[in-house]
């Protein structure tokens, strides 16, 4: 069963920084806004679950960072003969740092918009299995010291059906 969490993640993560579609989406948006958004390679996008506070100590950090990874699993059984058959629950956590408090807020808004925009341009089949309905739930977290001098997150939430032998 874990291996679904673990095929949606890796979907999700080649969904979002594949072919420089968020990139694009992040530039579209900050030429439009006027706001100098700083780039969001692939190498800054982790298929990983870590608090800011471990990341920054552990790992060697660029910001803005996305990390992708599998929230949890609900086997719904409602494919008889399938093993698993159910939701993905699924976040896409984007953090930014900026060294003024005006302008972390602002950064994070646009990247929050450019990764809802990639994932509304997703909606349908994702792989074998795993299907994305559109739906999504942002939830804006508190700045804090981190980074630069200032950090703050957004967690994006979706869920995926998924249906496997």
């Amino acid at each position: 069963m874990a291996a679904v969490g673990n095929q949606a993640t890796k979907r999700a993560v080649e969904i979002l920084s594949g072919g420089g579609r968020l990139a694009a989406e992040a530039s579209r948006i900050a030429a439009r806004d006027g706001i100098e958004l700083p780039s969001l390679e692939a190498e800054q996008v982790r298929f990983q679950n870590v608090s800011s506070e471990i990341a920054e100590r552990s790992l060697q950090v660029r910001y803005p960072g996305l990390y992708v990874y599998c929230e949890g699993l609900a086997n719904q059984g409602r494919e008889k003969f399938r093993n698993f058959s159910g939701k993905v629950y699924m976040v896409a956590e984007i953090r930014v740092t900026h060294d003024h408090l005006e302008g972390v807020t602002d950064q994070l808004m646009s990247y929050v918009e450019a990764i809802t925009n990639v994932l509304e341009g997703s909606r349908g089949a994702w792989a074998e299995g795993l299907y994305y309905a559109g739906g999504y739930k942002v939830e804006f977290g508190a700045i804090k010291p981190g980074g630069k001098n200032f950090l703050q997150a957004a967690k994006i939430r979706f869920e995926l059906d998924a249906s496997t032998d």
